[in-house]
C-alpha cells in the first residue's frame, strides 16, 4: 500500500511509542489520526496530527469515533493498534500482605487495556473497510512478551492473544483484501518502558541484547512502515527486539 494519500488512524498514538508511528505515517504524506484518552497528550500534538479523545475499550466510544473519521476522510486505509498499558506483577508474592497471588481484578484489567482494545477496534474499522470495499491494512502492536515474560502474567496473556487474533485475522479477511500483521517489540525506550520496569531489569536486558540497548520508538515505527508498505505480507509477527528472542 502506499502511505502517501492514505488515511491512517492510530490507537494510543499521543505520546510514547505511537506517537512514533504517527509521525512516521503523516511525514511519509498519510493523514492521520490518532485516537487516545489522554487529553492533555493530545493538546500537545503537533499541528498536523489530528487527535480526538477516545476510549477504545468501549466499543459505543470507538464506533462512534471511526464514524466520525468515515464522515470527514471518507475511509480507512490503515489502523495501528498500539494502545495499551504494560503491566507487571508476580503470580505469586509472598511479601504482599493483601494476598500472595495475582489479583484477579488487575489481571482483567490488563487483558481490557491490552487486548479487549484491539478487539473492539479492528471490529469497527474492518466493517468499515468490507462495506466500502477498502483493501486495507491492520497493524497490532503486540510485544515480545507475547512469548512469555516472568512477572507479566496479564501482558503476556494479552500480547499473545493479541498475535493469535492476528493470524486468525489474516486468514479470514484476506479475501477482501484486508492484510493482518503484528509488531512485537523488545525492551523500547519510552516513558512507559522506565515506568514499568526497574533500572536495574532494564539493565539486564541490555547486558542479554546482542546489540546491547533498549531499542528506539523510531525503529519500531519503521518496521510498521515496511509491513505497510508491502502488499504481499500478511499473517505474521515481526520481531523487533534487538536480537534478544534469537
Amino acid at each position: 500500500m502506499k502511505i502517501n494519500g492514505a488515511v491512517a488512524v492510530v490507537t494510543g498514538g499521543a505520546k510514547g511509542l505511537g506517537l512514533a508511528i504517527a509521525k512516521l505515517l503523516q511525514l511519509l504524506g498519510a493523514t492521520v489520526i490518532v485516537l487516545d484518552y489522554d487529553d492533555k497528550a493530545l493538546s500537545e500534538l503537533p499541528n498536523d496530527l489530528f487527535g480526538k479523545l477516545v476510549d477504545v475499550t468501549q466499543p459505543e466510544s470507538a464506533k462512534l469515533a471511526v464514524s466520525d473519521v468515515i464522515k470527514q476522510y471518507h475511509q480507512i486505509d490503515i489502523l495501528i493498534n498500539n494502545a495499551g498499558v504494560i503491566y507487571s506483577e508476580p503470580f505469586v508474592n509472598i511479601a504482599n500482605a493483601s494476598g500472595i497471588m495475582h489479583a484477579y481484578n488487575s489481571f482483567r484489567s490488563s487483558l481490557k487495556f491490552n487486548l479487549d482494545s484491539v478487539f473492539i477496534m479492528t471490529s469497527v474499522v474492518v466493517e468499515q473497510m468490507v462495506m466500502l470495499r477498502t483493501k486495507g491494512v491492520i497493524v497490532n502492536i503486540s510485544s515480545i512478551s507475547a512469548n512469555g515474560n516472568e512477572g507479566q502474567t496479564a501482558y503476556s496473556a494479552a500480547k499473545a492473544a493479541v498475535n493469535a487474533l492476528t493470524i486468525v485475522w489474516a486468514k479470514e479477511l484476506g479475501r477482501w483484501g484486508i492484510r493482518c500483521n503484528a509488531i512485537a517489540p523488545g525492551f523500547i525506550a519510552t516513558e512507559s518502558t522506565q515506568q514499568a520496569i526497574s533500572k536495574t531489569s532494564l539493565d539486564h536486558v541490555k547486558d542479554n541484547t546482542p546489540l546491547r540497548r533498549l531499542g528506539k520508538p523510531n525503529e519500531v515505527a519503521q518496521a510498521v512502515v515496511s509491513i505497510v508498505e508491502n502488499d504481499f505480507i500478511t499473517g505474521i509477527i515481526l520481531k523487533v527486539d534487538g536480537g534478544l528472542r534469537i
